[in-house]
């Protein structure tokens, strides 16, 4: 491997691994517990405190497996530098464009294999 290869490849873990990071600590943010819990939340007739707060809670779950979606994309595309296969279509085996790679290092999937995912 050469050695413009190799600093490349040490530029895109180190996008990777503060990726890594920073969805880390957001997705640890999200899922502590409350400080000061409101038990049995539910949805009334009135929009109040509970109404409230149970908005906030499911908007919070929506985030956080959000988060955890980009974690596991981030840590499969880690794990394929240290396969030697970054860069390539998990599904279709293809090159993915360097463009797409450049915009989204974590990127797994061409953009027509990801298309097809998301339907």
């Amino acid at each position: 491997m050469d050695l413009d290869r190799r600093d490349s490849l040490s530029q895109i873990r180190a996008v990777l691994e503060e990726r890594r990071r920073t969805l880390t600590e957001e997705l640890a943010r999200l899922t502590e517990p409350p400080s000061n819990p409101t038990p049995n939340l539910s949805f009334g007739k009135r929009i109040g405190d509970g109404t409230t707060e149970a908005v906030e809670r499911i908007s919070t779950t929506a985030a956080a497996r959000s988060l955890a979606a980009a974690l596991s994309d981030v840590d499969r595309a880690l794990e394929k530098l240290d396969e030697g296969t970054y860069g390539r279509c998990d599904q279709c085996g293809s090159p993915i464009p360097e463009e797409r790679l450049d915009a989204v290092p974590w990127a797994t999937h061409c953009v027509t294999c990801s298309a097809r995912r998301q339907r």
